[in-house]
């Protein structure tokens, strides 16, 4: 049994989480329990993911896209499906917790170091909350974009205006089509995402980059779970 507080305490400092200027609340978004057990982690908040925390008798839920945003209505109504998501945590004391663009940048067990891991692409430098990369040898298009499903777990949409080898490669997981821009800019051979909107295409095509759309929850898998590692292994929970 932990202390609520001091796994905050080290999960904020682990993620660096004053550092950013966020879309949201990263930390404790709702409070239940002081004492925990159990702790369940997942991508996006959920009634269906809630009531398997709730038989699964979790005291905390760790999330990378959690309840409140900033672009919430103000004045705010907890109506709807929000109103039912709070009710099921406060009713059953849960504690939920949230990291978002802490967990997409951190160097080890981020959303996108995880991926360049899985992908076998040495980081070179921090890209906004992403990273740039090299592979050992280039590797034709087609080859990269079969990889990239295999090891993703996913069947990616493909942008392809690039060159036909690939070799440096930009990653920012989740809602990051929108910068391409960066791609050109670092000179990436292709550039992994989660998400395209329509103009963006016609963009691509113009400059030139090879995208690779792998989805924005299959993109941000990686951090949540690489984190509940650490955080069992720091605390010996399960």
């Amino acid at each position: 049994m932990v202390e609520r507080n001091e796994i905050i305490r080290f999960i904020n400092e682990f993620l660096s989480v004053s550092e950013f200027d966020d879309y949201c609340v990263n930390g404790l978004q709702v409070e239940g329990k002081s004492e925990i057990n159990k702790i369940i982690c997942g991508v996006s908040v959920s009634q269906r993911f809630f009531q398997q925390a709730i038989a699964r008798q979790a005291d905390m839920i760790i999330v990378h896209h959690g309840i409140f945003w900033k672009n919430d209505p103000s004045p705010f109504a907890l109506t709807g499906f929000l109103k039912e998501r709070l009710a099921m945590l406060l009713k059953n004391d849960i504690n939920l917790l949230a990291y978002h663009l802490p967990l997409d940048a951190h160097p080890e067990i981020g959303n996108n170091a995880q991926i360049l891991k899985r992908l076998g692409i040495t980081p070179i430098q921090p890209v906004d909350v992403g990273f740039l990369g090299e592979l050992d040898s280039s590797i034709d298009i087609t080859s990269f974009v079969k990889k990239v499903n295999s090891k993703l777990e996913t069947n990616a949409q493909t942008f392809l205006y690039g060159p036909d080898e690939v070799q440096r490669v930009l990653v920012i997981s989740g809602a990051s089509a929108i910068n391409y821009k960066l791609a050109f800019e670092y000179q990436a051979d292709a550039f992994i995402g989660g998400d395209i909107r329509e103009n963006i295409v016609r963009e691509l095509e113009e400059t030139g980059i090879n995208y690779i759309n792998a989805g924005h929850y299959n993109t941000e898998r990686f951090g949540i779970q690489a984190l509940c590692k650490v955080i069992a292994k720091q605390f010996s929970l399960t």
